[in-house]
């Protein structure tokens, strides 16, 4: 089987899925979202937040399991950039995706408590833990909360995160998708990412490089806080 065939081949799998989407039961979640992983088969979903590895060092309220929850429009989106990562033997890694509103709650929490800095050097080392409100690193409400928004990065096919040039969820201005003192290569890697999430529906945000919302999102003024199960 040579290249060109087997590459037609598994676009022609992707294509299938991506006018599927709607097609599978979500019988647990509210009209209108999905599980990412349902829609991407062997999805790489590493949700942070369902985890210790974040700013806070603890499970965020409302992830009470390693599922990417998202809008179906969403996900039809995300579909199409797996189907343009695969030609270029790459694929997604989801951070995170929908996002309760008692877990934005809790980060609010954590962010007035001056005593607890445990992940600092991790996620915040050039930042005041006193001045993440006022930076806009937290704050009270969420484009995730809306169910179309969207953490993620690129990986190889062996799931190796491409050098990005920080970790996700960074405070700092090196995280800027702009920033210029991260290599070439990171440059590149995250000028890739921007690429094909614009070409499929989505706009960046300009103060961290993994941040993504869909343009059309069905839910703009509906903040959503059912748990992740």
């Amino acid at each position: 089987m040579n290249k060109l065939f087997f590459l037609r081949l598994q676009t022609a799998y992707w294509l299938i899925l991506l006018v599927t989407v709607d097609g599978i039961s979500q019988s647990r979640l509210p009209n209108g979202f999905v599980d990412l992983s349902d829609q991407i088969p062997a999805l790489i979903c590493d949700l942070r937040y369902y985890s210790e590895n974040n700013f806070m060092g603890t499970v965020a309220d409302g992830y009470h399991a390693q599922k990417c929850i998202i809008s179906v429009e969403a996900a039809r989106a995300l579909v199409s950039v797996q189907v343009a990562l695969r030609k270029e033997a790459l694929q997604l890694m989801i951070f995170d995706a929908y996002r309760p509103q008692r877990a934005v709650n809790h980060f609010v929490r954590w962010a007035k408590d001056s005593r607890d800095t445990t992940m600092k050097f991790h996620y915040y080392p050039e930042v005041r833990k006193s001045e993440l409100f006022k930076l806009g690193y937290i704050a009270s409400k969420s484009g995730h909360t809306r169910g179309s928004t969207v953490d993620l990065t690129v990986a190889d096919l062996m799931g190796n995160e491409l050098d990005m040039g920080t970790s996700w969820d960074f405070f700092s201005q090196k995280s800027w998708p702009s920033n210029k003192e991260i290599s070439i290569g990171a440059q590149a890697n995250r000028g890739l990412l921007r690429k094909i999430m614009i070409q499929n529906g989505f706009v960046p945000y300009e103060a961290e490089w993994w941040h993504f919302t869909l343009v059309n999102e069905p839910f703009p003024d509906t903040y959503f806080d059912f748990v992740i199960e």
